[in-house]
């Protein structure tokens, strides 16, 4: 894959050379998981171990008569099987921390945010096809599958309403008896004087684009096992989780514990993309199962649950209008935007929210006015995706910038060129209220280099030459350019807890897990610098919550950021702690020594050394207290819970060059170019790991994949035979090149970018389609840009009375 190496210029600085940190260090986990030695909550081996199985509604909006489970108890292997009314007595679900409103944000917008707890089984009604109506826990799975289909639900079929918009009016079908209407979520805001300026303007552009719906699709889907021990009472849980600490403590809720009798484990994850970041039911009944039934229980849900059961994502309609000046620049934004919930509210303002504080992205905007509503539909729960509400709002942003420059007569590049944000500007205040509930400011960046970069790479002078030769053999050339900002290192905080072993090697345990961003690798290198050891002495734990009582999970590109930093902390606190001790013991002053590749020596160079093994594995000094926690030895130990400030805002221009067949519809990318900007880069091939893995799904979406239901509310696209996912030969090679402007709200200097990647591929694939079909009048309002859907739009556009 081609990879750029100029890295610097006069606002960028690259990371500090002579340490670990900026190296490209192979990942210390790749040879144990290429080999086939990966553990995986499926491969958990819990002996005598029960297996669930779900039944789950084949409709998506329905009353429960009844549900008769005689026949399913009779069969052979079945051990219990339980329906809503078996489990009414346990709490509904809830995700309470996704679901809070930041204190600041409440006071300031006042956004409505309805709670709509959802039954660990449906025992009155169901929501939507695939929502959980009974467990059967046989000895095996397939004796828990047969004995599904003998389980008897009767149900009488209610209205459904599956288009949000739809959903608003009044005499939709009403989901939840408690509320009164479909509404699940409202905020608004406006900076400056929106209305005035809209007025006064001298070109206004409106349109509307749709973010259409998808799912996350991870390798390893969704899965749980609970084991008691017989002999502590403890439960132990190994999920999937991306949040192992939430979890535990919605386990703790659920079965009336205190949460120190939970353990929970995020073993290997095979992707997750924000799918595992939330709470789900099963989640709950496994657990609750083992402790009810005093055995060992597991669960993995197949493909089809995957598609249907687990969370989707993306879908909103953004109704948005840009005034522009004479010039091209922006004078305000006004955007209507509605998100498709599915049947429950299960993150409240995190997904609208994003959307709506990431709307600007790094364009200088004086005034805006920009609300949001959250409805409730017949469809599946949606929830975050990597980017979480950003790349719905980029995709409207970004064509509306398209459609402003057209009706200008701009070069699309030139038009963002005059509107962003300048280096000299930062910190810059949008005035938005960010994500925390505080005003939001950009603490760095230089987008116009990183659109000159990305309108360099993409060689556009050349896409011009060739569309002035016109069509060759019906295929069209198209360029198109998105730009983006991401508010990174989400709070509240995560843990690092560093530990010095008597043998020397350092034990680091981290409060988010990974689900493949390496952190094994990154963590240790941070932890080798502020430590001053060798990178394969440091042994990484991330998402045990034994290891680490507390912390938040690896979502919302917060690893690095709060992890990273946390550990850096433990890493110099330990090293403090290691030099005096040995200055103690050799007699020196603790400023004379230094610590290097887990050696205390002298600065000066002459003198007594000390190996950092050695210092650990001694006796205590005379007069030094005793460890209190039995451990032996000198105390080389300390656990930092990192708060970060502010966020640290990520930055990107992605850059595509198309070619379209107006004959079969098919989109080619010949060219996608990614320039970013994450401040400090710990580890170069994990970044570009991370970058490229984003951009994959981006194009995914834009091209290939879409959740697609009837108006009966039945999912049409339940199989990959019919939800189209890329392989890697439709992916191609990438052309990256980064910036390095380092965060001023950390000590590291580091912003998040595992989300980044897939933030502006659906933008940007978007812009390009249209650029090569805008002489025959396509205009570009929704994806995925299939073959099919591709000729729609040039069907439309050559009718007489339509637009593409």
């Amino acid at each position: 894959m081609p990879r750029t190496t100029e890295h610097q210029h006069e606002h960028a600085h690259a990371p500090a050379t002579g340490g670990w940190i900026g190296r490209p260090v192979p990942r210390v986990e790749d040879e144990r998981l290429l080999r086939g030695r990966g553990r995986y909550v499926d491969d958990v081996a819990l002996p005598g171990a029960l297996q669930a199985a779900f039944l789950r509604s084949p409709h998506a909006h329905a009353r429960i008569e009844s549900v008769d489970v005689r026949a399913a108890l009779a069969a052979p292997g079945v051990v219990a099987v339980w329906t809503g009314a078996d489990v009414a007595a346990l709490p509904p679900m809830l995700n309470k921390e996704e679901l809070r409103t930041p204190p600041g944000l409440a006071e300031l917008l006042d956004p409505l945010v309805r709670m709509t707890p959802m039954p660990l089984l449906a025992a009155d009604k169901v929501l939507y096809v695939g929502q959980p109506v009974a467990v059967v826990l046989a000895e095996n799975r397939y004796l828990a599958e047969d004995a599904l289909e003998l389980v008897d639900v009767r149900y009488t079929a209610l209205p459904t309403v599956v288009d949000p918009q739809e959903a608003l009016s009044p005499g939709a079908p009403r989901l939840h008896e408690e509320l009164d209407d479909n509404t699940a979520v409202t905020v608004a805001t406006k900076v400056g004087d929106p209305d005035e300026a809209f007025a006064t303007a001298h070109t206004v552009v409106s349109g509307e684009f749709l973010a259409h719906r998808y799912v996350a699709s991870p390798i390893e889907t969704r899965a749980v096992a609970a084991q008691v021990d017989p002999f502590s009472g403890q439960l132990t849980v190994w999920s999937g989780t991306q949040t192992p600490h939430r979890l535990r403590e919605a386990i703790a809720h659920t079965l009336g514990q205190e949460s120190e009798t939970v353990r929970v484990v995020a073993a290997d994850v095979g992707g997750g993309f924000g799918q595992k970041g939330i709470l789900y039911v099963e989640e709950l009944l496994v657990p609750y199962a083992a402790r009810a039934l005093g055995r060992a229980v597991q669960w993995c849900e197949d493909r089809n649950e995957n598609l249907t059961a687990s969370s989707h994502a993306r879908e909103q309609i953004h109704r948005i209008e840009l005034a522009a000046d004479a010039d091209g620049r922006l004078l305000a934004v006004r955007d209507r935007i509605t998100v498709n919930f599915g049947a429950y509210n299960m993150t409240g303002l995190v997904v609208p929210y994003n959307s709506l504080c990431h709307l600007l992205g790094p364009y200088r905007v004086p005034h805006a006015d920009i609300g949001v509503v959250g409805v409730l539909t017949n469809t599946t729960f949606s929830t975050p995706y990597r980017g979480a509400g950003r790349p719905e709002a980029v995709f409207a942003m970004e064509r509306a910038m398209d459609r402003l420059a057209t009706e200008l007569g701009l070069e699309p590049a030139e038009l963002r060129a005059r509107n962003l944000v300048q280096p000299h500007e930062m910190p810059y205040a949008t005035g938005l209220v960010d994500r925390s509930g505080k005003p939001q400011s950009y603490d760095s960046g230089d987008f116009p280099e990183l659109l000159r970069r990305a309108v360099a790479k993409a060689d556009l002078p050349a896409v011009r030459t060739r569309q002035r030769c016109g069509p060759q053999g019906g295929r069209r050339v198209g360029v198109g350019f998105a730009m983006y900002i991401e508010a990174t290192g989400l709070g509240p905080f995560e843990t690092a807890r560093m530990d010095i072993a008597p043998n020397g090697r350092v034990k680091l345990a981290i409060g988010a897990p990974s689900q493949g961003q390496g952190h094994r690798t990154s963590m240790a290198q941070i932890a080798a610098d502020a430590l001053g050891v060798p990178l394969d002495v440091i042994d990484v734990t991330g998402g045990d919550t034994e290891a680490t009582p507390f912390g938040v999970g690896t979502i919302a590109s917060r690893a690095l950021v709060n992890a990273g930093n946390a550990t850096h902390r433990a890493g110099r606190l330990v090293r403090e702690k290691a030099l005096e001790a040995a200055a103690r013991r050799l007699g020196v002053p603790t400023d004379g020594l230094d610590l290097r590749d887990g050696v205390i020596v002298p600065k000066s160079g002459d003198g007594p050394s000390l190996t950092l093994a050695r210092l650990a594995g001694q006796a205590p000094l005379p007069g030094t207290p005793e460890p209190t926690d039995g451990r032996h030895g000198t105390e080389l130990s300390e656990t930092v819970h990192f708060r970060p400030p502010g966020f640290a805002v990520a930055s990107g221009a992605h850059a595509a060059v198309v070619e379209v067949d107006e004959r079969t519809g098919e989109v080619e990318i010949l060219k996608y170019v990614v320039v970013h900007d994450a401040g400090v880069i710990v580890n170069p091939l994990i970044a570009e790991g991370q970058v490229t893995g984003g951009v994959a799904q981006g194009i995914a979406g834009a091209l290939y994949e879409e959740m697609v239901y009837g108006p009966d509310g039945q999912p049409r696209t339940t199989t990959y035979m019919d939800y189209l996912v890329p392989t890697s030969s439709e992916i191609p090679d990438l052309d990256l090149d980064e910036l390095f402007t380092p965060s001023p709200m950390n000590d590291l200097g580091v912003k998040g970018l595992g989300e980044g990647g897939a933030i502006a591929p659906q933008a940007v694939l978007a812009n390009a389609v249209e650029d090569a079909l805008r002489p025959l009048g396509v205009v570009v309002r929704r994806g995925p840009l299939s073959p099919s859907r591709v000729r729609d739009l040039i069907r439309a556009a050559s009718a007489p009375d339509g637009e593409g």
